[in-house]
């Protein structure tokens, strides 16, 4: 039962790869309140534009400026119709000043810079947020609100539409809680994160003997096993994410992305044709401080609150590494009660590492050459 149940867990991950090959569907709102007046601007990806309005005049699945342009109207009727917000109970109406299009690291965006006024200076500002959540149930919302050198986050998902939040600086420990919630979410939807770490996992609770994968003796290796590989892979991309996010470094997100995408292939590669089993760690970190790049760049859309710059990268990475212990939390038993079978031998760690091979190899064809393989 315990490996028909993991089967199928890996059935449905497999399945659900394919239809998300970067991440789940996000767009980025960022208001600044002052006073009674509110500028916004609102991130939200074409191809989600795509499957709510239609952008794709002629069919060709290569979406253009001047088919973005020619529903310019259709796509603020329907972003305006599904965004309220409200200083203090009372409505501030909104409008469209300008469209235009932006690069994200999964992909173009439109942007809408967006005004609003209020009958007076805004103390709490409600958030009514109900974008795309009737055709992408998993589509979350990432708000940045600003107020002078005070920022806020919040996340909006089909469970937490509606949020107030206070104007004012917001307490720090509330700040911290905000930005841990964005570090859990994002190594949850970072499928790229999440197949490196686990490819990483699988051989964690077998061992190699005389050119064969044979199950550990005990679960207390396996554990010192598995916190060597996430000690090693949590210093090098706290490193490079705190660098990055404070702009000490930089690189290209293309090559970061690509890199990434580089680093599963191999970890899983490496679960096929052992060649570095014993220092799967020291592999951890190398690619490691790649992925901190890609977690940079999450906060690069958020932001970070300048009133509490150390607080807020603490808090995203305190978030990630939450998310990645609640996969080896649910990982790592199941591994360790099918090790000895030949399922797991040759199904879970071979089968897995070959598809995980696979989806990473187009990843990274989609990412080098900017080609659409995978929708």
């Amino acid at each position: 039962m315990m490996a028909r149940c993991l089967a199928v867990l890996a059935l449905c991950f497999a399945c659900v790869l394919p239809a998300q090959a970067h991440k789940a569907s996000d767009s980025y709102l960022s208001l600044a309140v002052q006073g009674e007046k509110i500028d916004g601007q609102w991130d939200i990806a074409l191809r989600d534009l795509e499957m709510a309005v239609g952008l794709d005049a002629n069919d060709d699945a290569a979406i253009t400026w001047d088919e973005v342009r020619a529903r310019h109207e259709a796509i603020a009727a329907y972003a305006l119709a599904r965004l309220r917000l409200a200083g203090d109970g009372v409505d501030c109406p909104m409008r469209v000043t300008e469209h235009l299009i932006d690069a994200h690291t999964d992909g173009a965006y439109a942007v809408l810079r967006l005004q609003a006024s209020c009958p007076a200076p805004v103390a709490t500002l409600s958030v009514d947020y109900n974008l795309l959540f009737d055709v992408d149930p998993q589509h979350k919302g990432l708000l940045k609100l600003t107020h002078g050198a005070s920022t806020s986050t919040a996340i909006f998902a089909p469970d937490a539409r509606s949020q107030a939040l206070q104007v004012a600086a917001p307490a720090r420990w509330r700040q911290f809680a905000d930005y841990v919630k964005h570090g859990v979410w994002h190594i949850w939807i970072g499928f790229d994160h999440i197949l490196f770490l686990v490819s990483l996992l699988l051989p964690a609770v077998l061992i190699r003997r005389d050119g064969q994968w044979q199950g550990r003796e005990t679960l207390r290796a396996s554990v010192i096993d598995v916190l060597k590989i996430v000690t090693a892979f949590t210093l090098a991309h706290s490193l490079t994410l705190s660098l990055a996010a404070l702009g000490a470094l930089s690189l290209p997100s293309r090559l970061v992305e690509s890199l990434i995408a580089a680093s599963v292939i191999l970890a899983a590669l490496n679960n096929l044709w052992p060649l570095v089993h014993r220092w799967r760690a020291l592999v951890a970190f190398g690619f490691g401080l790649i992925h901190g790049f890609g977690f940079a760049s999450v906060l690069a859309d958020l932001g970070l609150a300048q009133g509490a710059l150390v607080l807020s990268l603490v808090g995203f990475n305190v978030g990630v590494e939450l998310g990645q212990l609640a996969i080896v939390a649910l990982f790592l038993p199941l591994a360790y009660l099918l090790r000895r079978g030949v399922f797991y031998r040759r199904v879970v760690m071979a089968g897995g590492s070959a598809l995980i091979a696979v989806i990473a190899m187009v990843w990274l064809a989609e990412r080098a050459f900017d080609l659409k393989l995978m929708t």
